[in-house]
Order: C-alpha cells, then sequence, then structure tokens
C-alpha cells in the first residue's frame, strides 16, 4: 500500500530524530565506556597494593565489588556494539497499537534497543514482548504476553523501512504475509557470502518456533528452503534476550562441518549477540575415544557409500539402527554384572581386604557410579578406613583393585568383544587399529561412555542441533547424557537425509528421547523458484510444499552433453552472486574442478575447508547440505545420482534462481 506524501514527510522527520537520539547516545556511552573502564584498572591496581591492608572478609567484598564493575562494563560495552551496528540502519519496521484502555502506541522496531531521558523507548528490540505482534497478527485485534499476563489490544497499522546510509529508502505498508511486496524483494535479492539475519521478514510460522519458552525441548521439520538454519540462529538470539544469566557460551550448536560454522558466523553479532560455542559430532569423537590415532568423519562415512563401497551394507545398517542400542545395553548389563575382583588384596603387607567386601562396595554400595568412578569412590572408602583419609593411599589402593579385576578396561577389546558375544546380531572380528571407521566409533564411544561415563557438562544450558535427520537414534542417546541439564532445540529435514543407512519416518521419534518436548513443522519454502520447487517436488514424489517466492520464468533446464558447460557457467556467473556446481561425491568433485581451474577463477569445497567463498564453487552434495546459492548446476554424467533420490533431492534444494542439470 502507498503511502501519502505527507506521511513520508513525517517519517523522514522521526528518522532525523532517532538518527540525533542514537548519535547522542553513541556518543555518552563511548565516554561512560572509556572513563569506567579507567577507573576499573586504577580500581584494581588500587586494590592489590594495598591487600594487606584488608582482612579476608573486607578484601572478599572488594573482589566482588571489582567483578560486578567488570559485569557493568561488559554489559555497557556490548550495548555500545549494538548501537554501533544500527547506527546506519536504526530501525527496519513500526507498527501502530492501541490497548484496551484506548492508549496507542508507535512502535519502532530495530536490533537493540533505545530510551530517551525518560528512559522511555525510542525504539524497541524486535525481541520484546510487545514487538511479538509484528509478527504474528495482521491488522485488527493482537495480544501479547510479558511476564505471562495477557495483554490485549488492537494492531492498527504495519509498516517497513528500507534504510541505507542513513537514507529512507522505501516504506512497505501495511500488512505481512506471503505477498508481502517486501518479503519478495529480500528473498529474491542475491547472496551474500554468509548468511544474514532477517529480523525484517520472520514469517508467522517461524516466530513461533523463535520466541518458544513454554517448551523445554522443541524439534522441528523443516522443509528445505523453510529458514530453519536462521529460525535457530534468531532463536538463540531471542533466548540471550529473554533468560537471566544465559550468556552466549552457555549455548552449544551442532553443525554439520566447519564450512557451515563460516557460513552462519555472521548473523549472531549481527543481532548484537557473540558467537556461541560450535562442534561437530566428529569433534567429539575425537575428544573422547583417546584410544585412537584417527577417526573417519560423518562425511567421509557418507562419501565411502556413494563411491560404490557397499559390499557390508547390511552391516553398517544394523550398526547404525535403533535395534543395536538394545543389544548394546543388554551386552553392557551382562559386563558390568560380571565383573568383580577375584582376589583378597593385601595392605603393607599387614592388612587384607576380602574380596567380597570388596565386591559388595563396587557392585552394591557405589554401583549408582560409572565402573571407573566405583574405583575412585571405593578407593577413598578405604584409604579412610585403614589410613584415616580419603587422599592418603587412595592411588596405591585403586591399582590394586584395578590389577585384581576379572576384565582389562580396555574399550577396543570390550568392542570386539561385543561382535564376538551372543548379544550381537552379527559374529564379527573387528580389528585392534589405530584408525575407526564413523559407524563403529559412534558404538565404541557408546560403550565407553555407558562403562566409565560420559563426558558431562552442565556449564551448556541449551544445545542447538542443525541437519537433525543426519544423526542416527544412538547419537541423540550420547548427546542427551552429555547434556542432561540442558533445552534442546532440534531441527532438520526427513527429505534431506543422505544416510542411506538410517532414516526417521518422522522426526517426532525424538520425542522417545527428548520427553519434555514439542514437535513443530515449517511447512513454507523462501529459497527457491517455483519452477525449482516443482522440479525438486518430483524427486520425492512431494505435494506439500508450499514456495513462497514468485516466479522468475526460468525453467530447469537439462543438458546431455557438457559443450554448453563453460557457456553456463559464464552466463549464470555474469547474472548471479553465487554458482555451485554440485557432483555427487568428491572424487568427481575434483575431477571437475581440475578440468575447469585453468579456465576459471573457481575454487573447490571439501570437508577440510574452513572459507566459505560461494561466486564459483566446485563442491559434493553432501558438503553443499544446508548451504545455498543463486544458481546451481548438476553434473550427474553416469546417471548414479539421480537413483539416491534424497542425496539428489538435497544437490537440486541448494538452488534459489536457475538450476542446471548435465545428464
Amino acid at each position: 500500500m502507498a503511502i501519502s506524501k505527507e506521511e513520508m514527510i513525517e517519517e523522514n522527520k522521526k528518522l532525523k530524530f532517532i538518527l540525533k537520539k542514537l548519535d547522542k547516545e553513541l556518543e555518552c556511552v563511548s565516554k561512560d565506556l572509556f572513563l569506567k573502564e579507567e577507573e576499573l584498572i586504577s580500581f584494581r591496581k588500587l586494590n592489590y597494593q594495598d591487600k594487606s591492608s584488608f582482612d579476608s572478609a573486607e578484601f572478599n567484598q572488594v573482589m566482588t565489588n571489582d567483578e560486578l564493575e567488570a559485569l557493568r562494563i561488559f554489559s555497557k560495552r556490548k550495548y555500545y556494539k549494538s548501537l554501533t551496528n544500527i547506527k546506519d540502519r536504526p530501525y527496519f519496521a513500526s507498527f501502530v497499537y492501541k490497548d484496551s484502555d484506548n492508549n496507542v502506541f508507535n512502535i519502532y522496531m530495530s536490533l537493540t534497543y533505545l530510551k530517551d531521558e525518560n528512559y522511555d523507548n525510542i525504539i524497541y528490540d524486535w525481541r520484546s514482548p510487545i514487538c511479538s505482534i509484528f509478527y504474528d497478527y495482521e491488522v485488527g485485534p493482537c495480544k501479547y504476553y510479558v511476564d505471562n499476563i495477557l495483554n490485549k489490544g488492537t494492531l492498527e497499522k504495519k509498516r517497513q523501512y528500507i534504510i541505507e546510509n542513513r537514507k529512507l529508502q522505501n516504506i512497505f505498508d501495511n500488512s505481512l504475509n506471503i505477498d508481502d511486496e517486501l518479503l519478495q524483494k529480500v528473498i529474491a535479492t542475491t547472496d551474500n557470502e554468509k548468511m544474514k539475519n532477517i529480523v525484517n521478514t520472520i514469517q508467522t510460522e517461524q516466530n513461533k518456533i523463535i520466541r518458544n519458552l513454554e517448551d523445554k525441548n522443541l524439534i522441528v521439520q523443516g522443509i528445505a528452503g523453510s529458514g530453519k538454519t536462521s529460525v535457530a540462529l534468531h532463536r538463540i538470539a531471542f533466548l540471550l534476550y529473554r533468560i537471566k544469566n544465559l550468556k552466549s557460551n552457555n549455548v552449544l550448536i551442532f553443525s554439520p562441518n566447519s564450512i557451515f560454522s563460516e557460513y552462519i558466523s555472521n548473523v549472531l553479532p549481527e543481532l548484537g549477540e557473540d558467537n556461541t560455542l560450535e562442534s561437530t559430532f566428529s569433534d567429539y569423537l575425537s575428544y573422547f575415544l583417546t584410544e585412537y590415532k584417527n577417526i573417519e568423519s560423518f562425511s567421509s562415512f557418507i562419501s565411502r557409500y556413494y563411491k560404490g563401497n557397499k559390499e557390508d551394507y547390511y552391516i553398517i545398517k544394523y550398526k547404525q539402527s535403533k535395534e543395536i542400542v538394545n543389544d548394546l545395553d543388554n551386552y553392557i548389563d551382562n559386563f558390568i554384572n560380571n565383573f568383580k575382583v577375584i582376589n583378597d588384596i593385601d595392605l603393607d603387607k599387614v592388612i587384607t581386604i576380602k574380596k567380597d567386601d570388596i565386591n559388595y562396595l563396587l557392585k552394591e554400595k557405589y554401583s549408582r557410579f560409572p565402573l571407573l568412578s566405583r574405583l575412585d569412590e571405593v578407593a577413598k572408602c578405604l584409604s579412610l578406613k585403614y589410613y584415616g583419609s580419603e587422599g592418603k593411599r587412595k592411588a596405591s589402593i585403586r591399582k590394586l583393585i584395578k590389577d585384581n579385576l576379572n576384565i582389562k578396561f580396555n574399550i577396543k577389546d570390550i568392542y570386539k568383544d561385543f561382535f564376538n558375544s551372543n548379544y550381537s546380531k552379527y559374529k564379527l572380528d573387528i580389528k585392534n587399529t589405530k584408525i575407526i571407521n564413523y559407524e563403529d566409533a559412534l558404538l565404541a564411544s557408546y560403550i565407553k561412555g555407558k562403562l566409565f561415563g560420559f563426558p558431562y557438562n552442565n556449564y551448556i544450558k541449551q544445545v542447538v542441533i542443525d541437519e537433525a535427520q543426519d544423526y542416527n537414534y544412538l547419537q541423540y542417546i550420547i548427546i542427551k547424557e552429555m547434556f542432561k541439564k540442558a533445552s534442546f532445540t532440534i531441527l532438520g529435514d526427513i527429505n534431506q537425509n543422505i544416510n542411506p543407512y538410517h532414516k526417521y519416518d518422522s522426526l517426532e521419534e525424538l520425542q522417545d528421547i527428548f520427553n519434555d518436548s514439542n514437535y513443530l513443522e515449517l511447512k513454507k519454502t523462501y529459497r527457491s523458484t517455483k519452477e525449482i520447487i516443482e522440479y525438486t517436488n518430483k524427486i520425492l514424489n512431494l505435494n506439500y510444499v508450499n514456495a513462497i517466492k514468485k516466479s522468475n520464468n526460468k525453467d530447469v533446464l537439462i543438458r546431455y552433453d557438457m559443450s554448453n558447460l563453460i557457456d553456463d557457467i559464464n552466463r549464470l556467473k555474469d547474472t548471479y552472486k553465487s554458482l555451485a556446481i554440485i557432483t555427487k561425491e568428491d572424487r568427481e568433485a575434483l575431477v571437475i574442478y581440475n578440468s575447469l581451474k585453468n579456465k576459471l577463477d573457481i575454487s573447490l569445497l571439501s570437508e577440510e575447508s574452513k572459507k566459505f567463498i560461494k561466486d564459483l564453487v566446485v563442491v559434493p552434495s553432501y558438503i553443499a547440505k544446508g548451504l545455498e546459492f543463486d544458481s546451481v548446476i548438476i553434473i550427474d554424467l553416469d546417471h548414479a545420482f539421480k537413483t539416491d533420490k534424497y542425496l539428489y533431492y538435497v544437490a537440486c534444494t541448494r538452488a534459489r534462481e536457475e538450476l542446471i542439470i548435465y545428464e
């Protein structure tokens, strides 16, 4: 809806007013921050010089005050950074809200807040409770909650702005819905190198996930291009804003690979928050399974299958199954039931401790602990009993107990024994090597964790898992054990499964593990054009995908020889900012890259890549997961790509504007 000339004049006045206030606040915060930091340095120097003049209680109080002042400075520094982020684009939307008492509020939304001298908001942080109205309602009756108190009113107007370099470029009025002019403009804009924030176009279905505070755990099924990763990052920013004492280093994101981590690294800083901790499941395996020098990555595990190595298909399928979890648990229970001390032990050649007494402590009194921890507890108990101190002879007693057990705590041998036992579906000869395959590493880490304890981390309060369909049932059990007190946001798409050995019928299955959870769906896709969506739907016989992006009248092209490849690459490069040539697996990617690198400025993405340069890349399909490109060329010369339909679907749905298939 077009706005009048008078309204445009008023909006420009408003922008100038806010910019003036913003500049003043930046100057004040900068001066205050400088003075506070100088004072803190002097304060610390003086206190440490005069430390001898304080008693312990006084000194502890001084240190507490010092820490509080440091926290205040940290908060002020963070606010200054947020103000700096918006100095050229102070806000992106506004709405007019009338409450039940007919009071009218004109709310301007930004990435942070700005108050006047009376502490009234000039601009509001998009995460504040009242701003949920903008995302959840069109003009008419509306409501929002503040600390569980319901506020009802009327949304009278919604407006969005494009502001560049402190100048008002455009205004969009009135409602934000799937046909909204700004939304179409944003999703039609060609890509930057990295993912950007979406605060100005968050949709209602996305907002319900971002602002959910009611559920401890969320499990989200979202189709390709539905904004799952963006939603996850905006949810993190929202939780950091709303949950008291939650800091960025209390949040952990499990990412598919380092390229993906690089791709999303801009979003949280744009939203005024520090980047969180990040890891891959392969990182965890390398950290925990120290018995092995080298552990195969997930990408290499997938690549092994798609390169044609399928001789152990049913064995690996069993190793990836839910069934094997029960078999492992039965084996582990039997292992624990049968372990025992087989000899009496002598302390200093004068004290003899009966094996039955030690076994009682190991198997009864301290049975709540993992096996290795039981040894520690029993050693402390006996040390206290016979030497009057828990630590005096603990180490030597522990060694005596361990040396007289009927088992050896060697994970390689224990893992090998499982596949020689009656608990395993297959009898296998597992080699004791320094290198372990991915599927075996998962199982070995589970056995080690169940027997000796998982590496528990109570500092992490929020865990986000992206590409959820790539984690099997056992992996989720391990993750839940590692972060017992954390809340989880789990996002994925069963249609983008690339693991040929394991597939969920629905991510709702994860509610068996995360029982205090809510299952939600994202059913609209904002990435690809109508033509690309129609093509990708046919790959998996989907009919529920709701494409929001309007047609650009460019059909998916099918080529039957390679003679047009260079011409297609040059045309797409000239038209768009990013182009990916996607192959089925890494050997093909290397062949294509080598054939083009002397003709074009092109790069190759692999699992070892750390940087993500999107303008022209060759990439295997399983590395391209989670990424998107303006244009995509699929290379399928031997017709093998299409036979692996989920992998093919993942590759094709990376394209935003144009897709070309070389068969």
